[in-house]
């Protein structure tokens, strides 16, 4: 384990705030109407631009770890869920469908699995905020493959949790400033190789390590991976497939890869939050773009007022914290 832990948590957090705030623009839309609308969005686009549900529910997360630490069960996540976002303050406001049915699910009285059991199991939902848990398996990505599983629980099943799984391995693995290709071998180890998921990312890799760059990858992507036949776009093989298309393509460039998944279409934010957590865990936050890290820190609560205000340098500095102490899980 490196001595700098706390850099690489840092990044991971912060990665991840600024690709969910510089996608929220481009969420929805096709390549061709951002092309349209901004020929290529290079940057942030106005100075009250922020992140929402992506980062927030990240944080939400980390907030349970440090509650329960390794006590943490999928039935003490599901307490915390009908304790703090079904609560009357946290009206609907940028949640995942995912999201929306396992509340409908935890309202009536069932529990995880079941609660997580619905139409949209399969949604990028649990891919956006397992960042916390890569953090805290740093180094073990079975525990980080298990710590998602237990989450995912509550809100989704079969192929929406075998996607947050795949980032959440992708990040303990990175987070010891293992290679790409290090990275990849890690979630091939974790994730069954016939699922959507497992299909979708080694597609997307391929894909990305044949293109010259990011933006030569972007069209490929877009046609070979997205099912825009499904009219919503955050569907987690998807997204999760895209950002490590993206990673290949970017050859680990911070910068490359974020705006190429602001650029690609689709759920943009997730898209760019997943790789900004990857590499940013990978490289830490001072090989993170300055002028991008200084307008991301703190969380505004726009979904989760549980969350409102919480500093992410601080609260990655605690999960590091909590990582050093877990114990010698593998």
């Amino acid at each position: 384990m490196p001595d700098d832990l706390i850099t690489h948590a840092r990044g991971c957090l912060i990665g991840l705030a600024i690709g969910d705030a510089l996608g929220g623009p481009t969420e929805g839309k096709t390549p061709g109407e951002i092309l349209r609308q901004w020929e290529r969005v290079s940057g942030f686009l106005t100075d009250g631009q922020a992140g929402s549900d992506d980062t927030e529910y990240a944080l939400f997360n980390a907030r349970i770890l440090l509650t329960y630490g390794n006590t943490i069960s999928a039935a003490a996540i599901a307490e915390e869920w009908k304790r703090e976002v079904l609560s009357a303050s946290n009206a609907y406001k940028g949640a995942g469908f995912s999201e929306m049915m396992a509340i409908r699910n935890l309202k009536e009285g069932l529990m995880p699995p079941a609660s997580g059991q619905h139409l949209h199991s399969w949604s990028d939902g649990l891919a956006m905020r397992v960042a916390p848990f890569g953090i805290v398996a740093a180094g073990r990505p079975l525990l980080a493959s298990g710590l998602a599983a237990m989450d995912g629980s509550v809100t989704h099943s079969g192929e929406g949790i075998l996607a947050g799984q795949a980032v959440a391995v992708a990040i303990a693995s990175a987070m010891t400033g293992n290679s790409l290709e290090d990275v990849f071998s890690s979630v091939r180890r974790e994730i069954p190789s016939d699922s959507w998921t497992m299909r979708g990312i080694e597609r997307a890799i391929a894909i990305g390590e044949q293109s010259s760059d990011v933006w030569s990858a972007l069209d490929v992507l877009h046609r070979d991976i997205a099912c825009t036949a499904y009219h919503w776009s955050d569907l987690g093989p998807e997204a999760v497939a895209l950002a490590f298309g993206l990673l290949a393509a970017s050859r680990g460039d911070f910068r490359d890869a974020v705006l190429g998944g602001v650029n690609i279409g689709r759920d943009t934010d997730t898209i760019a939050a997943i790789a900004g957590a990857i590499l940013g865990a990978r490289q830490g936050i001072d090989a993170l773009p300055r002028e991008w890290v200084s307008r991301v820190g703190t969380v505004r609560g726009v979904c989760l007022r549980v969350v409102q205000g919480a500093d992410i340098l601080q609260t990655a500095d605690q999960l590091a914290a909590l990582s050093r102490t877990w114990g010698s899980a593998p």
